[in-house]
Formats: C-alpha cells, structure tokens, sequence
C-alpha cells in the first residue's frame, strides 16, 4: 500500500499529491492519506466520489485516508 504523507500540507496540495498517487495505481488497489487537517478529510471526500474511502482518526488530529481503486 502506498502512502500520500500530506502532514502540514493544506489544500489543494493533498487533493493533487492523492490525484498524483490514484494516476500510479491499478485497479483494486488502495492508497493511505495521511493528514493532520480537518479539511483535507473533507476535500477528499468530496473529490474522488468514485473511489471506495474509509478513514481513520489513529490519533488526536491524525487521520488515515484509504481510497481504493475500483
């Protein structure tokens, strides 16, 4: 599983660098986002509509995006 490291970064930087990765990927296959903004949760959400996400807050602040190629 390939891993977007968008901690600090503010949108649009996460919406692109997860936009970069989902290019490189293959069907069936699953990315993990991981941020430290509220917004970049939201945005991705709201963006990749056609890819299967689930999320994760692993700590305070923290969380884990897994999208997943169709």
């Amino acid at each position: 599983m390939k891993t977007v490291d968008c901690l600090g970064d503010m949108c649009p930087i996460p919406i692109i660098k997860t936009r970069k990765a989902l290019k490189k990927t293959t069907s069936g296959e699953t990315i993990k986002v991981v941020t430290d903004h509220s917004c970049v949760l939201e945005s991705i959400v709201n963006n990749f509509k056609e890819y299967k996400i689930s999320h994760e807050e692993v700590i305070n602040g923290v969380w884990e995006i897994f999208i997943t190629k169709d």
